[in-house]
């Protein structure tokens, strides 16, 4: 590892980033370094705006993608090469938001039963029965379990947050089993052979679409979704969106709001003016009777 990049490490540590977003800011500049073939500190402004053009249009990536790239350049300019007159901001594109794809429980029922391990099957119930992102359900460790008080730790969430969520009775009772069969030391899913290594984000996915496919479900973009169906169960099941949001972690309830769109039970309880319509006009008809 060379100088630089311990140095830039080392400025984000100090500031309590995130294992993800060390590892995405030092990817930017990596990749940047492998485009011009040079150490990143001889690479000017101009060339560096050049190189997310090249992201933007010939790599095609998506808005938020290149956005994460230049957050990364920013700060190793900025903080760790300590030019403060460098500032790189892409304009963000209009578009359109597309809402979450959720599974019904019938589909919740089919991907459970289609994975190949207990190990595979308890990390994507805990998924949904919590409602945890994939980076807090691959460093879980045993001692987040607070069994007595029916809750989940999440220690260092998105944000660099702690807070509890969920602990069902029924996964405390399939956790009990996995724990006889798989004794978890330091984290909770581990490799085989490896129980003080987490289970890498890549792994988690690759699992997730490997039952998908095997139960042959179509909706779902990603393991994501069962966070996005453990939010729209709980709505539908009466619970109030406040504690929906506290559970997920979200810093603002406008963000936990968008599950309000897609709850089935919000739908159907609502009738069609059509229907009111229809009573307005028998009434007068039964009262000339």
């Amino acid at each position: 590892m060379t100088p630089l990049r311990q140095k830039m490490i080392n400025d984000m540590k100090l500031r309590r980033f995130s294992s993800g977003t060390q590892r995405l800011y030092v990817h930017a500049v990596e990749d940047l370094a492998k485009y011009y073939n040079r150490s990143p500190d001889l690479i000017s402004e101009e060339e560096v705006w050049e190189y997310l053009l090249y992201l933007q249009e010939e790599k095609k990536l998506k808005w938020s993608s290149c956005n994460c790239m230049a957050a990364g350049l920013n700060f190793f300019y900025k903080t760790t090469l300590r030019d403060q007159n460098i500032q790189f901001k892409i304009p963000k594109r209009k578009h359109t938001r597309t809402l979450p794809t959720i599974f019904s429980r019938a589909d919740l029922i089919k991907l459970f039963d289609a994975t190949d391990t207990l190990r595979d099957r308890m990390m994507l119930i805990t998924a949904y029965s919590a409602g945890l992102r994939v980076s807090e359900l691959t460093s879980l460790k045993p001692e987040h379990i607070e069994s007595n008080r029916k809750l989940i730790r999440i220690e260092q969430g998105k944000g660099n947050k702690d807070r509890y969520t969920l602990l069902s009775d029924k996964l405390i009772k399939d956790l009990k089993v996995y724990w006889k069969r798989y004794h978890p030391k330091e984290y909770l899913f581990y490799p085989q052979g490896n129980p003080h290594k987490p289970l890498t984000r890549n792994r988690a996915w690759k699992i997730f679409n490997a039952a998908k496919n095997k139960a042959g479900l179509t909706r779902g973009r990603g393991i994501h979704s069962l966070r996005h169906s453990f939010a729209t169960h709980l709505l539908e099941d009466g619970v109030d969106l406040y504690s929906i949001k506290t559970f997920l972690g979200h810093s603002s309830i406008s963000t936990t709001m968008i599950y309000l769109r897609l709850t089935a039970n919000r739908i159907k309880d609502i009738k069609s003016p059509f229907d009111m319509y229809e009573s307005a006009v028998e009434a007068p008809h039964d009262q000339n009777n």
